[in-house]
C-alpha cells in the first residue's frame, strides 16, 4: 500500500520536477566483446550531493531500477547484479540505497559469429529521491562495442566487482516463530562478524525498520527478524558485514538452532575467564625465548645485590607496573587503530619493519649485555624503581612476538569487550608477565632459596644469552620476510654496527676509552637507528602461499605448470565459506592426501577470496562459478576437471594415483 501511494505521489510530482537530474545513468564495457563468450557491462549511476538511489530491493519505499535491453539478434543480457546497499531512513521507513556512486554490473552473452560494431541499447527507469522529494528518472542508456580481442580495463570494473556480494554455498534454513523470522547463516566460527545487517532480496515477509538480533552457535549465525505479512515458501538475502563486504545466501525453510550466545554481548563470565586467561597467558610468556632472559637477569640482581625484603617488593611492584602500562598502552594502541577502520591484531606493530628493526635492536644489546660487553643501564646495578618500571615495559613490549597458551582466546575476547573491559584484559597480561617475580619479591622461602651470588652468576648469564640471541635471529627473519634479502643484509649490517658501539660504549663503563668515546658510539647508533627507520618506512613484500598449499595461485602460474606437464590441484576457499573448511580439515589436508600428492608430484594451488579478489571474482566467472568452494583438478595432457563441491580424501588420492609415473 505504502509502494502504491508512493508512485501516485511521484506521478504528481513528475512534471514539476521533470527537470532535475538526481542521478546521471551511462554504459560502459569492461573491453570487446570476445565471440562465443561474455563481456562484462556496467551502469554506472552518479548521484548528485544529496540524492540517493535504490537497491534491487529498495525497502518500505522507493522502486528498484528497470532495464529494456535492445539487443542485435543472438546477444543475451544476465541478470543486474547490485553492490551490497546501506541504510537510510526517512521518516521512519526504512530505505536501502546508494548515496555515493555505484555500478550495477551485467554480463553480455556474445555469439559466437558476431563481428564488427555491437550496438548495445537499453532503456532503463529508476527513482532518485532526497530526504525531501524523490524523482523518476530515465534514460536511453547506448554504447558501441567492438567484437574481437583486446585489453580490458580491468581496475574499474575489479572495483565494482568487490563490491558485490559473495554467495555462500551452504543453503541457510528459516523458521517462523510468532512474529520472528529467524534465520540460521552457516558461517564459520572463526570469521569475526561486527554489526551485521540482513539485507531482505525477498520483499514482504519481514519488517525493515525493526531491530535485528544476532548469535552465534558454533559455524552458525542465527538472524532474528521482526515477521511482518505471510510466512514465505523461500527466502533469499544479503548479509552485510560491517567492512562492506556482503554474503548472499538462500534459505529454505528448516530447523534453526535454539542456542547460542549473543552476538556482542559478553558477561561477566567472559570477561573474568579473558582476565583469567591473560594472566596465565603472560605467565607462560615468561618461559619464551625473547621473555626468559630478562627475567632470569631480574632474578640475579636480587640475588647479587641481596636487598632487604622492602626494597625487593618495590622493585617487584614498580617491574609490575611497567609491565601492566606497557601491555595495556599497546592494547590502547591497538583499539585506536581498530576503531580507525583497520584491521589489526595483537602483534599488529610487527607488520611494521622499523619495529623488527627495533625489536633487532634490543635482542641484541641485552644479548651484548648478557655476556658482559656493555651494561644496560635498565638492567643492571642495584634495582631501583625507575630502572624496574622500565624493565616491565620492556618486558611487555619484547613479548609481543611471542605468542603461548591461553592468550588467543583471551585477546580474541578482549577486541569483543568495551574498552574498559579490553584494556583490563590487555593489563592483565602484562600482570601475568610480572607475576613470576611478584612471587621471588614477596615470598621470602622463594627469595631465600635463590642460590649466592659466585661463579656460576655469570655462567647463567651466558646460557640466557642463547635464547636471547635465537630471539635477534628471529627479528632477522622476520625482516627477510617482509623486506626480502634487502631486510636481510640490512639486518645483518645493523647487528653488527650496534655490536661495535655497544661494545665501545662498554669499554667507556670500564674505563677504557674516555667519555667522549663512549657517549659517541651511542649517538653513532641512535643515528643508524634513524637512518633504518627511513629506510624501512616502504611497504613490504607480498605475502607467502597458504600453509594448506604449495603456492598461492595465480592464472600465469598455473599455466606454466600445465604446459610443463604437471599435475596440478586447484582450489579457490574462504575464510567465511564453511563448506571450503570442512573440506580443508576433512580431505585437502590430512596426511594421506599430501604423500599421494607428493609421490605424483602434484602442485597444489591456492586461491584466497575472503576479500573478494577481483581476479579470482573473474577466474570464477569464466568458469561458470559465483562463489567458492571451487575446485579443478589438471590432469597431464587432459582438459581441466572440476570436482564435487564436497570432497573426500579417497577422491584426491585416486586421482594422484592415476597420475602416470
Amino acid at each position: 500500500m505504502a509502494r502504491r501511494l508512493l508512485l501516485l505521489l511521484l506521478l504528481m510530482l513528475a512534471p514539476t520536477l521533470a527537470g532535475a537530474k538526481g542521478i546521471t545513468a551511462s554504459l560502459v564495457a569492461e573491453g570487446p566483446a570476445p565471440p562465443g563468450g561474455e563481456v562484462e557491462l556496467a551502469i554506472r549511476m552518479i548521484p548528485a550531493p544529496g540524492w540517493h538511489g535504490y537497491w534491487q530491493n529498495p525497502g518500505d519505499a522507493g522502486l528498484p531500477m528497470e532495464v529494456k535491453w535492445q539487443l542485435p539478434p543472438g546477444f543475451a543480457a544476465g541478470p543486474l547484479r547490485y553492490p551490497v546497499p546501506g541504510r537510510l531512513t526517512v521518516a521512519d521507513l526504512m530505505n536501502y540505497v546508494y548515496e555515493r556512486d555505484y555500478a550495477v554490473l551485467v554480463r553480455l552473452k556474445v555469439p559466437a559469429d558476431a563481428t564488427g560494431m555491437v550496438p548495445v541499447r537499453a532503456e532503463a527507469r529508476w527513482l532518485a529521491c532526497t530526504d525531501k522529494i524523490c524523482v523518476p528518472e530515465q534514460g536511453e542508456l547506448t554504447l558501441d562495442v567492438p567484437v574481437g580481442g583486446g585489453t580490458p580495463e580491468r581496475a574499474q570494473f575489479d572495483a565494482w566487482r568487490q563490491a558485490l556480494p559473495q554467495p555462500l554455498a551452504s543453503i541457510a534454513k528459516f523458521a517462523v516463530d510468532g512474529d520472528k523470522l529467524k534465520l540460521a547463516i552457516p558461517l564459520p566460527a572463526s570469521v569475526a562478524v561486527k554489526d551485521p545487517y540482513v539485507f531482505a532480496l525477498t520483499d514482504g515477509p519481514v519488517d525493515y525498520e525493526a531491530k535485528q538480533a544476532f548469535r552465534r552457535d558454533g559455524d552458525t549465525l542465527v538472524a532474528e527478524l521482526e515477521r511482518k505479512g505471510a510466512a514465505p515458501k523461500d527466502f533469499a538475502g544479503v548479509l552485510a558485514l560491517a567492512d562492506g563486504r556482503g554474503l548472499e545466501f538462500r534459505a529454505v525453510a528448516g530447523a534453526v538452532p535454539s542456542g547460542g550466545s549473543e552476538l556482542g554481548a559478553l558477561g561477566a563470565d567472559a570477561i573474568l575467564w579473558a582476565v583469567l586467561g591473560a594472566i596465565l597467558g603472560g605467565m607462560l610468556l615468561n618461559l619464551m625465548p625473547c621473555v626468559l632472559p630478562i627475567l632470569g637477569l631480574k632474578t640475579l640482581h636480587i640475588s647479587k645485590a641481596g636487598e632487604s625484603a622492602s626494597e625487593a617488593r618495590r622493585d617487584a611492584l614498580a617491574y609490575t607496573a611497567g609491565a601492566v602500562v606497557g601491555t595495556g598502552a599497546l592494547g590502547v594502541a591497538l583499539l585506536a587503530i581498530r576503531a580507525a577502520g583497520a584491521e589489526a591484531g595483537w602483534a599488529f606493530q610487527l607488520q611494521d619493519p622499523r619495529t623488527i628493526t627495533l625489536l633487532l635492536l634490543l635482542a641484541v644489546a641485552i644479548t651484548a649485555n648478557l655476556l658482559g660487553l656493555f651494561e644496560l643501564p635498565v638492567l643492571g646495578g642495584r634495582a631501583q624503581p625507575a630502572g624496574s618500571f622500565g624493565t616491565g615495559a620492556l618486558a611487555a613490549f619484547v613479548a609481543t612476538p611471542c605468542a603461548g597458551p591461553f592468550l588467543g582466546a583471551a585477546l580474541g575476547t578482549a577486541l569483543l569487550l568495551p574498552i574498559a573491559g579490553s584494556v583490563l584484559v590487555f593489563a592483565a597480561l602484562g600482570l601475568g608477565l610480572a607475576l613470576p617475580f611478584v612471587a621471588i619479591a614477596f615470598v621470602p622461602a622463594l627469595r631465600n632459596r635463590l642460590p649466592k651470588p659466585g661463579p656460576w652468576m655469570r655462567t647463567l648469564q651466558r646460557i640466557l644469552a642463547i635464547p636471547m640471541a635465537l630471539s635477534a635471529v628471529a627479528a632477522l627473519w622476520l625482516l627477510w620476510r617482509q623486506l626480502g634479502s634487502l631486510g636481510l643484509i640490512g639486518g645483518l649490517g645493523f647487528t653488527f654496527l650496534t655490536l661495535i658501539c655497544l661494545r665501545t660504549f662498554g669499554n667507556y663503563q670500564k674505563g677504557k676509552v674516555s667519555r667522549t668515546w663512549g657517549w659517541g658510539s651511542l649517538a653513532v647508533l641512535a643515528l643508524f637507528v634513524a637512518d633504518a627507520a627511513y629506510k624501512y618506512s616502504g611497504n613490504p613484500v607480498s605475502s607467502r602461499a597458504s600453509n594448506l598449499a604449495d603456492e598461492s595461485w595465480n592464472e600465469a602460474r598455473t599455466t606454466t605448470y600445465v604446459s610443463q606437464g604437471k599435475p596440478v590441484f586447484l582450489y579457490f576457499t574462504a575464510d567465511w565459506c564453511l563448506t571450503c573448511k570442512v573440506n580443508e580439515a576433512g580431505a585437502i589436508d590430512r596426511a594421506e592426501v599430501r604423500v599421494a600428492f607428493d609421490r605424483a608430484g602434484v602442485k597444489v594451488l591456492a586461491g584466497d577470496w575472503t576479500n573478494g579478489d577481483p581476479a579470482i571474482t573473474r577466474f570464477l566467472e569464466a568458469h561458470g562459478r559465483a562463489g567458492v568452494p571451487f575446485y579443478l583438478w589438471y590432469a597431464p595432457g587432459k582438459e581441466p576437471e572440476e570436482l564435487p563441491q564436497v570432497l573426500t580424501p579417497s577422491t584426491l588420492i585416486s586421482r594422484a594415483q592415476s597420475v602416470p609415473g
